[in-house]
């Protein structure tokens, strides 16, 4: 299957491509408008592509029999209450898209309900990322189709028949698309981050495929970028010790620079294949500086018919090769010859 590159806010994404990374601030902003700005300021400056948050609209998405996934709230009585506590107006949500476009970043929100959908369109999002609870939402995913725009769809909780059901639906709707392997624990063990998901992903839908990282740290970040994943979506922090249900799952912001830094080192290796003869060839001059050649192990005088004992290989190369020391044995100096320096040709009858 071909692999379909697509485009978010302008940056291309899939084969050939540098990876984008996407830093998800999430809950992070424990609600205040004021923090959330400050992790635009601070993800910008990483040099991360996407800044991504999540618009909860409580009394579309949900209701007061949610239970907490952790119990972590202080001030929140039920979920519902917690999600109202999250929630951004129009016109907030506005402001954080226009500053980080002014910081430079492509701005991207999860939508978990229709009419979050509808806020998030007005605003000028230029792509969907659906969460790995959403993946069986018709409703929501209809409304996202319905704006063209493209849809990136975690897998966290998803069977290889779920994610083919929906993307035949992406399909046949030409819709552009894009897959993350995701692992819906919070944090996720190494054991289960699931690298190989992303080359099998790759191979069965023929569309870009990236990591959505849960782990907390940064090594399967650096590991799904090192074998070609086309995109990274990580949660960050200001510290691991800020309050918060994704604490534990995220990563820190100079962490995230860290990763952002690996990325395009990462991105020069492999758009820069070496040829291996040619580089050899290059580097000659210095290969004749680092190999050896044959010298006189000992002082020896004009007429000594040379044995192996003395000889040996010295730096620098640029003298008798090595392969043609036993070459030498018994034949005859003609001068005197000194350990200080290598033999010559010219040195012998």
């Amino acid at each position: 299957m071909i692999n379909r590159n697509i485009s978010i806010g302008g940056i291309p994404v899939g084969k050939g491509s540098k990876p984008i990374i996407i830093a998800e601030v999430a809950q992070s902003h424990d609600g205040s408008l004021g923090t959330a700005h400050a992790y635009i300021d601070a993800i910008a400056d990483t040099g991360a592509d996407i800044v991504k948050f999540q618009a909860h609209i409580a009394s579309e998405e949900s209701t007061l029999d949610e239970p907490f996934r952790v119990k972590f709230s202080y001030q929140d009585k039920t979920r519902y209450d917690y999600w109202k506590r999250m929630q951004f107006s129009e016109e907030q949500w506005k402001e954080l898209v226009e500053h980080a476009r002014k910081r430079g970043l492509i701005f991207l929100c999860s939508a978990f309900s229709v009419k979050a959908v509808e806020m998030l369109l007005r605003l000028g999002i230029p792509a969907w990322k659906v969460g790995s609870g959403e993946v069986n939402t018709p409703d929501l995913l209809e409304a996202m189709i319905k704006t063209k725009l493209p849809v990136l769809l975690s897998t966290g909780m998803s069977s290889y028949k779920e994610i083919e059901k929906v993307t035949k639906i992406l399909n046949k709707k030409d819709t552009p698309f894009a897959l993350f392997q995701c692992t819906s624990r919070y944090p996720a063990p190494l054991e289960e981050v699931g690298l190989n998901v992303i080359d099998e992903m790759r191979i069965r839908f023929g569309c870009p495929v990236g990591l959505s990282d849960h782990s907390g740290n940064v090594f399967p970040g650096l590991s799904a970028m090192a074998r070609g994943a086309d995109m990274l979506e990580v949660h960050v922090v200001f510290d691991k010790r800020v309050f918060g249900p994704d604490v534990a799952a995220s990563i820190t912001i100079d962490e995230l620079a860290m990763l952002v830094k690996a990325r395009d080192a990462i991105y020069i290796m492999d758009s820069n294949p070496v040829e291996k003869d040619k580089s050899a060839a290059y580097l000659s001059d210095l290969k004749l500086l680092f190999s050896k050649s044959v010298s006189p192990s000992r002082m020896l005088n004009k007429g000594t018919l040379l044995e192996r004992d003395m000889l040996m290989l010295k730096k620098p190369g640029s003298g008798i090769k090595p392969h043609e020391l036993e070459t030498l044995i018994g034949r005859r100096l003609k001068k005197d010859v000194s350990p200080e320096k290598l033999l010559r040709s010219d040195d012998i009858e």
